[in-house]
């Protein structure tokens, strides 16, 4: 890797996460985190938990989508628009993908962690946890992405 792919790598991983947390923690509505993972009495996805989700990953999206355009310019660091474009493509999808809980819940089953996905005791939420670690794993990747 080249220093000046590797400075790239560094400026998208940054803004990516920092742009995440702001998009999920400040700019999504109450309404799109309490339903976008929402599924009926039957384990089926819910029309309106798949509406909250799309509306909430549109938002985060576009929070990460402007703080690469921001952020890249004001450090002079170039990120070409094809890489930048898989990498958000990436980022949305796995990001609606885990906040519809039931696929994350399902890989934490799979995987030995479903006791931990369900903890929520001791001021500690597993759910919160893993999906935090799921979309911090798959920034990364996309920031890779981004670098190219």
């Amino acid at each position: 890797m080249t220093s000046v792919r590797a400075a790239r790598f560094a400026v998208a991983a940054v803004l990516f996460r920092a742009a995440g947390d702001v998009a999920d923690h400040w700019i999504q509505t109450d309404h799109q985190a309490t339903t976008k993972g929402h599924h009926d009495h039957n384990g089926q996805s819910s029309a309106a938990g798949r509406r909250a989700c799309a509306a909430h990953v549109a938002t985060y999206t576009a929070t990460q989508a402007a703080a690469l355009l921001a952020g890249s310019r004001l450090l002079g660091v170039r990120l070409r628009p094809g890489p930048v474009a898989a990498a958000l493509a990436l980022s949305a999808v796995t990001h609606y993908i885990a906040d519809r809980r039931e696929p994350l819940r399902r890989l934490a089953d799979a995987t030995g962690k479903g006791a931990f996905v369900r903890l929520t005791d001791h001021g500690m939420n597993g759910a919160y946890t893993l999906d935090q670690a799921w979309h911090h794993a798959a920034e990364t990747v996309a920031a890779i992405i981004a670098s190219a």
